[in-house]
């Protein structure tokens, strides 16, 4: 992951491992049948992603007190939903991607049948695990949590996103509306993840309260910073196709403020981003850290 923080850089890679090994327990082995979607579950989930969800998850258990073996179940919860909805974004009737990541997006490498039977099982497979008992967390909070991460992805959230950003394409929206769009479409699971990280960890309402605007003005920031990258970055460092927003007349923060219109507006979401932390002492530093990460990434 590319930061130049030390520690950031240690705690992201003791991260990324924990969930990456706790997502190879909970996928079913590639051997059961039916064995080809098995393969293509694993191949959809384990692409190179920036785990940046599950990053979420665990920065704002921690910054709770939390532990992180408790913040597993929901670390992988919230990137099986990830997966499985960049798997159904980037189907033909989507946003036709070829490539994802630098390989072949899921209906590419496999099928487009299979690839939607994928997201499908990937999205069942995120509910059962926050399902399954936690000794930490009382069965009320777990509940909570199943809610949150439902609400978050459904119509009221990343799936209405979704459907707003295919009714918007071509057409002009104000900066509120593209806004409305992407709070929805990539902030409510951004937020999820804080809230369950900090729900599993026992964190007070008002400890939850703050975590969430947090997410919400990260998840802003991380959609114009995607923007942004859609027009400076290469294909090849993007890992999908340069250019392809522009190129399908799809709104977004550079077309509405002009590049560097987007880059303030980028800056000035982490520094309210930060501010809202103000409150939290050392244990919300990966928060802080993670915050410049989203801001600062190219890719």
């Amino acid at each position: 992951m590319p930061q130049t923080d030390p520690d950031f850089t240690t705690f992201a890679n003791q991260c990324i491992s924990r969930v990456e090994n706790a997502l190879g327990a909970y996928l079913p082995a590639e051997t059961i049948e039916p064995q080809s979607l098995h393969q293509a579950m694993r191949y959809a989930t384990f692409n190179g992603g920036k785990r940046v969800r599950p990053l979420l998850v665990y920065a704002g258990g921690l910054a709770c007190g939390g532990k992180l073996e408790t913040l597993d179940a929901s670390a992988c919860a919230v990137e099986l939903i990830h997966s499985y909805s960049l798997v159904h974004d980037d189907l033909p009737a989507m946003d036709n991607d070829d490539l994802r990541r630098g390989k072949p997006t899921c209906h590419k490498a496999y099928d487009e049948a299979t690839a939607i039977l994928v997201g499908d099982a990937l999205q069942s497979l995120a509910f059962e695990i926050l399902a399954r008992p936690v000794a930490d967390i009382p069965p009320g909070t777990r509940l909570q949590m199943i809610q949150i991460l439902a609400n978050s992805s459904g119509s009221r959230g990343m799936v209405g996103g979704q459907a707003m950003d295919i009714s918007g394409t071509g057409q002009e929206l104000s900066l509120p509306e593209l806004e409305i769009m992407h709070i929805h479409k990539t902030g409510t699971l951004i937020r999820a993840s804080v809230q369950l990280g900090a729900l599993s960890a026992g964190g007070r309402p008002e400890q939850v309260a703050k975590l969430e605007h947090y997410a919400k003005t990260i998840g802003l920031a991380f959609q114009v910073q995607d923007d942004i990258l859609d027009i400076t970055a290469d294909t090849r460092t993007l890992g999908k196709t340069r250019g392809k927003d522009a190129a399908d007349n799809k709104p977004t923060y550079p077309a509405l403020l002009g590049l560097d219109g987007a880059r303030q507006k980028a800056q000035e979401l982490l520094e309210e981003a930060l501010d809202t932390l103000t409150h939290f002492d050392t244990s919300a530093r990966h928060l802080r850290q993670l915050a410049g990460y989203v801001v600062g990434r190219t890719h």
